[in-house]
């Protein structure tokens, strides 16, 4: 396939998590994502008020992290962040499953966190994303939470925070687009810093990428001679 690079900046959520970023690189990073024509700006959720002001009058989304990075907080807790998140700005968001429940292969338990989590993006008109953090779990695992999403329909799985002990590999985001149905699309984070490193999630089935280098993917790109 070819690729352009607007294309391929239009799957980048362009992405700073790290606990000491501060005033200035939130406006780095939004800076950056207006320059590229990323889709949206990656943050925790404290300054999703910030970067949605930063952006104002551009086509980039805010989005915010919710769970982030473990996941383990109840139900109501990632439910009232997504919606705080909502009422700052945030334009979509994606939150940490509970792994250890998923781990326990409690079904209903990720079953149900997933359609709350689904039904506060839904009554806000958003889009969300469900990370599953794919180093910890098994292949039946990874299989039995992307079957849960063909049927609630979130609007994308994701395979990593980036915070794990490993990130995103071909083999799972086609795993996971294997089962997640057609109604649910794939995103890959972790450790995607180069164009061949996107190009092979890309290929794997993945339509939108989390990554901090998305800067370095789009100029090696254009020195490769993709327009």
């Amino acid at each position: 396939m070819d690729y352009t690079v607007k294309q391929v900046a239009q799957m980048i959520d362009h992405t700073n998590l790290h606990a000491d970023a501060v005033t200035a690189d939130f406006r780095k990073l939004c800076d950056e994502a207006v320059q590229y024509g990323f889709k949206s700006v990656a943050i925790n959720t404290y300054p999703v008020e910030i970067c949605r002001e930063m952006l104002k009058g551009s086509e980039v989304l805010t989005g915010a992290a919710v769970g982030f990075p473990l996941g383990q907080m109840t139900v109501a807790s990632k439910a009232a962040e997504a919606e705080n998140a909502v009422k700052d700005g945030a334009q979509e968001f994606d939150y940490v499953l509970n792994v250890g429940k998923l781990k326990e292969h409690d079904y209903a338990y990720i079953e149900n966190e997933m359609t709350v989590m689904t039904e506060v993006a839904r009554r806000a008109g958003i889009c969300v994303k469900v990370i599953f953090e794919t180093c910890y779990l098994t292949k039946e695992e990874i299989i039995e939470a992307a079957k849960i999403a063909s049927r609630v329909k979130p609007d994308f799985i994701k395979t990593s925070t980036g915070f794990g002990t490993a990130g995103a590999t071909a083999e799972n985001v086609r795993l996971m687009k294997e089962n997640c149905g057609p109604d649910v699309q794939v995103k890959a984070a972790g450790g995607i810093r180069t164009w061949e490193a996107a190009r092979t999630m890309i290929e794997a089935g993945a339509s939108r990428l989390g990554t901090s280098s998305g800067v370095r993917i789009a100029e090696e790109m254009k020195a490769a001679g993709f327009r």
